[in-house]
């Protein structure tokens, strides 16, 4: 079975076109991803490429949630586990684990290990919750959908910024 890599644009592109009779563009900006059982809200314009699981190389010294490096196209990653860094348990690596490549237009070159993607989320079909003063700064907002879910929203800049975040050593 060949693993294919999908680009952004185009798996933006294909749910935006399904999305296009029920909403507009404008409202469909929030890519949704699952981190172990959390479920995660990402703006478009700070998500990267989206790209399956490839072999990691353990880098030693590093925080269990550092999950290594990883090659795409000749560009070094560093991959972190976002349940893990979280404290929860690590992603399982299988067919559905994807590497959401985030700090690109940031310029990092950091990847986040989840442990699937779910698609485009519309806003206005979510009902905000009161920040939450106990998170970190990436992840103060919170929504809930009609089924119950809470979604959390990564802020991909504060993430990059925060020196939990940067100190993989140990």
């Amino acid at each position: 079975m060949s693993k294919k890599k999908i680009r952004l644009h185009e798996f933006q592109s294909y749910l935006a076109a399904r999305l296009a009779g029920t909403s507009d563009r404008s409202s469909a900006g929030l890519l949704g991803l699952q981190a172990g059982s959390d479920y995660w809200l990402v703006d478009l314009a700070d998500s990267g490429e989206i790209v399956p699981l490839s072999p990691l190389t353990d880098v030693p010294l590093t925080k269990p949630w550092f999950a290594g490096i990883v090659n795409i196209r000749g560009n070094l990653y560093s991959v972190v586990d976002l349940s893990a860094f979280l404290g929860k348990e690590a992603t399982p690596r299988n067919g559905s684990s994807r590497l959401l490549l985030i700090g690109t237009r940031h310029g990092s070159n950091a990847a986040l290990l989840v442990t699937r993607m779910i698609g485009l989320r519309n806003i206005e079909a979510l009902n905000a919750e009161p920040p939450d003063p106990q998170a970190p700064v990436w992840a103060h907002q919170a929504y809930t959908d009609n089924e119950g879910r809470r979604w959390r929203k990564l802020r991909v800049r504060d993430l990059l910024a925060d020196d939990k975040f940067m100190d993989i050593g140990v």
